[in-house]
């Protein structure tokens, strides 16, 4: 069972969430509950998983333009 919890970002983090479909951020969704799980069973902190996630995503050339690209995709 899914529950919500609240979580601060900036303020075009917010913009593109609460403009995002409803499939989108069904997908957003599913990607934050991953990384905050992986963050708790691995031991690490959770900004050293986000970190590591980001700098992992960058060197494999992932910009803020493809990971919306990605995030249309149906």
């Amino acid at each position: 069972m899914a529950e919500q919890i609240t979580v601060s970002v900036d303020a075009d983090v917010a913009k593109l969430y609460r403009s995002a479909s409803n499939n989108e951020r069904r997908k957003l969704d599913l990607l934050v509950n991953l990384c905050l799980r992986d963050a708790a069973e691995s031991g690490k902190s959770l900004r050293d998983t986000m970190l590591e996630i980001s700098h992992n995503a960058q060197r494999r050339g992932l910009t803020a333009e493809i990971l919306q690209s990605i995030l249309r995709d149906e």
